[in-house]
């Protein structure tokens, strides 16, 4: 297999370049982001197992993490393979008769929603494989529910009413159907050697001969069909700057083998460069991810030449490297990554960026530090992992007052947390777009503006205030229960 081929690492011009910041309402640093397929702990169960049990229920809304909710017997029960409206047979998967909730899948539909088509894979299906959720909606339709979980989660978690939020579809290898895009896998290894994924919330392997959503690269590689025995699984990376795919396997003793660096490049107008990562490290794994992100991100920011940015979280410099070239050689980025790997090869990656500061430990260990040495910040991008950037963090960079923050967040619920933490700091969500980046699965990317709220808008909170103290009967009754407030 061919080695990396380096590309020159200066760039030349502004990424997303624009007249000016935008509004409106237009709409993987751990497993989540990578599609991995690794089992859910396993719960225990209270009460008498349920387990087996079928029933007949009439599916409500779709829920965060791949399923829709019905209620038997006035209990939750979270449906995998079902759609909004429908009415299906399910059997529980999970959960007894002293669970708040259950977990089914839809084992019969008797009255099919208008948007559920067969689904591509032979292998998704309820008991199959784990890798997909939405197979069986209309990529249409797929994005649709995506849309209806941030709406959701945003709500419920924030109290914002993000009006008009459409999820994305994001450039390819191919055409617009769902298919060909995941360039990093981690597939697993039955004790005979035999590659898979996993099924969902399960440690039994389902032995594939194909993955769908897989680049043709990845399934070229042989993955599928060499024995493997003596692993637990192989990761294969299909990197941009590689003729061909990596393959790394795991070993059953816990270690890895040779864990090559490949390379990842970036172009958009006329701005490139070339990232080094590490096979196994942090990087999109959607092709048109990273170049869409980079693109968005320096958009919504809108830096000019002088400013001083953070990027935090900030993997191998991607947007280090972006946000470098647009504040010019009178700027400054401050890049902080916990990764020492990650590290070592955003230094390479930002060797030719004399503007660029690039700083290994804990977000909020080492911004803590540099806000003690008198560090200024005018813009911030943070690329947190799943979890979120959390309090304290957010609490770090409203202390620095910067003029904009760019939240690129794979999980809407912990966006949601963050975003609520960050207008009680005096920032306010003014843009908001949401990306297609994992089709057929129940992931969705999402990148955030934040900007402080002005002194008109902070006395317009008060007098909203007054206003639900003094009429708060009526409104409960014109409006229910809820208090979301409508953004951008």
């Amino acid at each position: 297999m061919s080695g990396p081929h380096r590309t020159p690492k200066s760039s030349s011009g502004r990424p997303g370049a624009s007249s000016g910041r935008r509004h409106g309402t237009r709409a993987g640093k751990d497993a989540g982001r990578g599609q991995r397929t690794s089992p859910a702990r396993e719960r225990r169960v209270k009460g008498e197992s349920l387990v087996g049990t079928e029933a007949e229920l009439e599916i409500g809304n779709v829920g965060h993490g791949g399923f829709c909710v019905g209620r038997l017997d006035g209990r939750v029960v979270f449906v995998r393979h079902s759609l909004p409206g429908e009415r299906v047979r399910v059997r529980i998967t999970e959960g007894g008769t002293g669970d708040r909730f259950l977990r089914a899948d839809a084992v019969e539909v008797l009255e099919p929603s208008p948007h559920r088509v067969t689904p591509p894979c032979p292998y998704a299906g309820p008991g199959r494989c784990g890798g997909c959720d939405w197979q069986h909606a209309s990529l249409e339709h797929q994005r649709e529910l995506k849309a209806a979980v941030v709406h959701e989660q945003l709500d419920r978690l924030a109290g914002l009413d993000v009006e008009g939020i459409v999820v994305e579809p994001l450039d390819g290898t191919g055409p617009d159907d769902g298919l060909d895009w995941r360039t990093r896998v981690e597939f697993a290894v039955t004790e005979d050697g035999h590659a898979g994924l996993r099924r969902h919330r399960s440690h039994e392997v389902e032995v594939i001969d194909d993955c769908l959503i897989a680049t043709r690269p990845v399934i070229a590689s042989g993955v599928l069909t060499t024995s493997w025995e003596g692993c637990t699984g192989v990761d294969v990376v299909d990197a941009s700057g590689l003729e061909e795919a990596v393959l790394v396997p795991l070993h059953a003793d816990g270690t890895a083998g040779a864990d090559p660096t490949v390379l990842e490049l970036v172009a958009f107008e006329d701005w490139e460069h070339g990232f080094e990562v590490a096979a196994r490290g942090f990087w999109q794994v959607h092709p048109g991810a990273a170049t869409t992100f980079l693109s968005e991100v320096v958009e919504m920011l809108d830096p000019v030449e002088g400013e001083h940015a953070l990027d935090l979280y900030c993997g191998v410099g991607l947007f280090a490297a972006g946000l470098g070239d647009a504040v010019g050689e009178s700027g400054h980025v401050l890049a902080i990554e916990a990764d020492a790997k990650a590290v070592d090869h955003a230094l390479d990656n930002l060797a030719e960026h004399a503007n660029v500061e690039v700083r290994q430990g804990r977000v909020d260990a080492v911004l803590g530090q540099a806000a003690r040495g008198g560090i200024g910040a005018d813009l911030v991008v943070l690329d947190p992992p799943r979890s979120g950037a959390g309090r304290r963090v957010m609490e770090q960079i409203a202390q620095l007052g910067p003029r904009a923050v760019a939240y690129v967040a794979c999980d809407p619920s912990a966006l949601a947390r963050d975003l609520a933490i960050a207008e009680e700091l005096g920032y306010r969500l003014t843009d908001l777009r949401a990306f297609d980046a994992f089709p057929m699965t129940s992931h969705v990317e999402c990148i955030a503006l934040l900007e402080p709220a002005g002194d008109e808008e902070l006395e317009d909170d008060e007098d909203d205030e007054d206003d639900e103290v003094l009429d708060s009967d009526a409104r409960a009754e014109a409006d229910g229960d809820g208090t979301s407030r409508s953004v951008l």
